[in-house]
């Protein structure tokens, strides 16, 4: 169960009105670096997560905050948007706001919602969940979280640079802010489960012997013969979790050409196509 005291979590004002920075703002609520997509990412993870409860409290607690951003940006959006012209019959020539019409603002602020926020990026592309990672192992979750917070704090750092306005500069710090620390909440959780070291491979429960070994850590090189391969840490010295040797090795095929059977003459193929490949050579 689910609670709101009608609060919002921290401040937001707009000082001047910009329908052209109500759009961007749109990417941080259903752009795939928005709060919309780990909103969703920590709900599921929390809802299929197994194993200590704290882990569950964890990504339950957070995913509730992601809610207030969205409520944040929502209000934002709104805000942006106060002043707007509502049809193209308005005088958009002599203010900024009002050239916003003709300069990029997002119709659907006024075709569909009256001047509000939607659950779309700035493109207008409506938020799709493929991006909702939630794979029931909590090492593999964790590390797509600290992605996924990565790329949101790079998206609110671009937005900060945007706009000059006082308030959505006060905003987007804040949530630049609860960027970083969730990136570190989700790496010491790592560490509470033993380390990314402990974690690897993922899933570590799973026997090694069973994978072919003799490539576990063998870096290829898949560039043409005579070009340069990209050698670094990867490619020599200890593997990460302690468990191997890295290795540069030349790319080679280890298997032969595909070779199909002919289609089934229901199959709607051309008759062209009906030989037998292999007896043909």
């Amino acid at each position: 169960m689910y609670y709101t005291d009608k609060k919002l979590q921290f401040p937001v004002r707009v000082e001047t009105p910009n329908p052209i920075f109500a759009r961007a703002l749109q990417q941080a609520i259903g752009g795939v670096e928005g709060e919309i997509r780990v909103a969703l990412q920590y709900f599921f993870q929390a809802w299929g997560c197994r194993g200590p409860a704290k882990y569950r409290d964890l990504l339950l607690n957070t995913a509730t905050e992601e809610l207030a951003h969205i409520e944040m940006l929502a209000t934002a959006v709104a805000l942006n948007l106060e002043g707007a012209p509502l049809s193209l019959q308005e005088d958009v020539s002599s203010d900024a706001v009002g050239g916003s019409v003709l300069n990029g603002m997002n119709f659907r602020h006024i075709l569909s919602t009256g001047l509000a926020a939607l659950p779309e990026n700035s493109n207008g592309v409506p938020f799709n969940a493929s991006h909702v990672y939630a794979s029931g192992n909590l090492a593999a979750d964790m590390v797509a979280n600290v992605t996924a917070e990565g790329s949101g704090r790079v998206l609110a750092t671009r937005l900060y640079n945007m706009t000059n306005d006082a308030g959505m500069k006060d905003m987007l710090s804040f949530l630049i802010a609860r960027d970083t620390m969730h990136q570190q909440q989700w790496l010491a959780a790592i560490e509470d489960m033993g380390g990314l070291t402990a974690s690897l491979p993922v899933p570590n429960s799973f026997p090694q012997e069973k994978e072919r070994q003799d490539v576990s850590y063998a870096f290829i090189n898949c560039f043409i013969e005579g070009v340069a391969p990209a050698q670094g840490r990867w490619s020599e010295g200890p593997s990460m979790d302690g468990k191997g040797e890295f290795s540069l090795v030349p790319g080679a095929p280890m298997g032969e050409e595909p070779m199909l059977s002919p289609p089934r003459p229901s199959s709607g193929a051309q008759s062209e196509q009906m030989f037998d490949r292999k007896a043909a050579e």
